[in-house]
């Protein structure tokens, strides 16, 4: 039938125009409202200066754009793909899921015609309905796929398959979309909950600021340091050989992993180190700037990651459980990371004990590059932005197989294994954003680079508001000045007649009237006369 092409239903030339219309309208509309919320999003950051941020949705503009590009040559080529036939062996060979045999098949028949004969005779609650139409579902789609590798087997011949049918093609557009909306997710929740965590990082700023803090950081004050409270979180005897100490720093980062003395000791460090001049400086507000432009290093999807991704799918093979040993690779790495940001506080804490016994004022951190990993703090980011991007990709998959294949197939044989990568993704995630995050944003500033960017920006800020309050200072000034000029004058003339009258003796009523023109001329003729003295001031100060 003309109408129908292969098992692909109806072309445009047979679909109702109402229906075109309509699902075009519905893909314009939704593109020009995200396209517009985009833009609202970086106008709003604009106006509050968040050039960082600004770049972050940049970034994020950048991957969308790079997704639509995808979307378009799967879309385009998908029917060159499918005609592409390679040998049989070679097509059985590293499969995902292995094939089913004939008596499996003929198993999925009878299940099928148990669910269909259950549910025609018997009356079957809600759940148990909805039970047997996702059976029917999984069922459905399972057969259609099977007929799809069948068409296109007979296309190639015998002996030989599609290298990929359309409907996989699909598939793996769907993840690819799956997997960039996930890594997006995972990125701003992290950066979210990191944030939220460092909220009380404010109060201990401005705590430094206080006369308390003065007097308890006395530069005149000599003291142990182990007496300090930095040296009496620090050096204890846990510290006294090197597996003692990383075990205590292992646990540490579960059970206040950044304290406030943390905090105010690496503060007097950096800015001894690079602001010796500015003891007032914000580090609290430095931090979240360093932070934001790190996100958008971390919102980025690298040429790397897109080829780790490739690497994962190749080695996806049936009885390899490749995504549950996957599954604990970013905890992992999230624990050695968290234990290693712990270890560079302590060791700067050692390293104060070995330079002086005696302590003068606030303990002095050294920054010092060689704490780090290959002598480079940024490091530490390139491994927090790939365990990010893992643990996206790993609760994407989950997803994905869900939304395609549903809870029958055969990615989810095992219960057990399904709640364990569910568990460790969850985990991941919240040690990432609670503990590995914070610790990253703190400890990484005791490395020798300084981002005199973020410090421009925050001096320009602060510049532009002191403009701001000398503005509206002299404007209410000004406007305080004139309203007072012109009630007193007022007040004055009201006196001043107020008083002539009350000294002023009886008269007729033509004299009366005649004062009171001769009052109202003596009023007109001082206002003009101030007005021409007003004048002449104006005109001298003018020369």
């Amino acid at each position: 039938m003309a109408a129908d092409s292969g098992s692909g239903g109806a072309t445009l030339e047979y679909t109702p125009t109402w229906a075109l219309a309509t699902v075009c309208f519905i893909f314009i509309f939704v593109s020009i409202f995200l396209e517009h919320s985009i833009n609202l999003l970086v106008n709003f950051l604009k106006r509050h200066r968040k050039n960082a941020l600004t770049e972050a949705v940049e970034k994020l503009k950048s991957e969308l754009m790079l997704m639509g590009f995808v979307s378009l040559l799967l879309a385009v080529t998908q029917n060159s793909i499918s005609k592409i036939c390679i040998p049989a062996k070679i097509g059985d060979i590293m499969l995902p899921c292995r094939k089913r045999e004939a008596n499996e098949e003929k198993e999925t028949e009878d299940v099928e015609h148990f669910v269909i004969v259950n549910k025609i005779v018997t009356n079957f609650s809600a759940a148990a309905n909805g039970l047997y139409d996702e059976i029917l579902r999984q069922t459905v789609h399972r057969r259609l796929a099977e007929e799809d590798d069948a068409a296109a087997s007979d296309s190639c011949g015998d002996g030989k398959v599609a290298f990929m049918t359309k409907n996989a093609l699909h598939q793996l557009h769907i993840l690819i979309f799956v997997l960039a909306v996930m890594h997006i997710l995972y990125s701003v929740l992290t950066m979210a909950l990191g944030r939220a965590k460092m909220r009380r990082w404010e109060s201990w700023e401005q705590e430094t600021r206080t006369m308390e803090y003065q007097v308890e950081n006395d530069p005149n004050r000599f003291r142990f340091a182990r007496q300090t409270t930095f040296g009496r979180r620090h050096l204890t005897s846990c510290t006294e050989t090197s597996f003692h100490l990383w075990l205590k720093c292992f646990f540490r980062q579960f059970y206040n992993s950044v304290a406030k003395v943390d905090y105010t000791t690496m503060r007097h460090g950096f800015i001894a180190a690079h602001l010796p001049s500015r003891h007032n400086f914000d580090f609290q507000k430095y931090i979240q700037r360093s932070l934001e432009e790190d996100f958008k290093v971390m919102v980025s999807i690298s040429p790397l990651m897109w080829f780790v991704l490739a690497a994962f799918m190749l080695v996806d093979v049936y009885g390899w459980f490749v995504y549950l040993w996957l599954s604990y690779v970013p905890l992992l790495v999230v624990l050695v990371l968290g234990t290693k940001l712990e270890h560079i506080v302590a060791k700067m804490a050692l390293q104060i004990k070995e330079q002086n016994s005696v302590i003068v004022g606030t303990p002095l951190v050294r920054l010092n590059d060689d704490l780090f990993w290959f002598r480079k703090p940024r490091f530490v980011l390139v491994l927090l932005r790939y365990t990010l991007f893992v643990n996206a990709f790993e609760l994407a998959v989950f997803v994905w197989v869900t939304w395609q294949f549903g809870f029958t197939s055969c990615y989810h044989e095992n219960t057990v294994i399904i709640v364990t990568r569910i568990f460790l993704a969850v985990t991941t995630q919240i040690l990432c954003s609670y503990i590995t995050l914070p610790l990253y944003a703190l400890v990484t500033q005791m490395g020798s680079q300084f981002k005199g960017k973020i410090v421009e920006d925050q001096m320009a800020d602060i510049l532009r508001q002191w403009h701001a309050e000398v503005r509206n200072r002299r404007k209410k000034e000004q406007q305080l000045s004139q309203s007072g000029r012109s009630s007193f004058s007022i007040e004055w003339s009201a006196m001043r007649n107020s008083i002539r009258r009350a000294f002023r003796p009886a008269e007729p009523a033509e004299s009366v009237h005649s004062s009171n023109r001769w009052d109202t001329r003596d009023e007109i003729g001082e206002q003009e006369g101030s007005s021409s003295r007003g004048f002449r001031r104006n005109s001298d100060a003018g020369s």
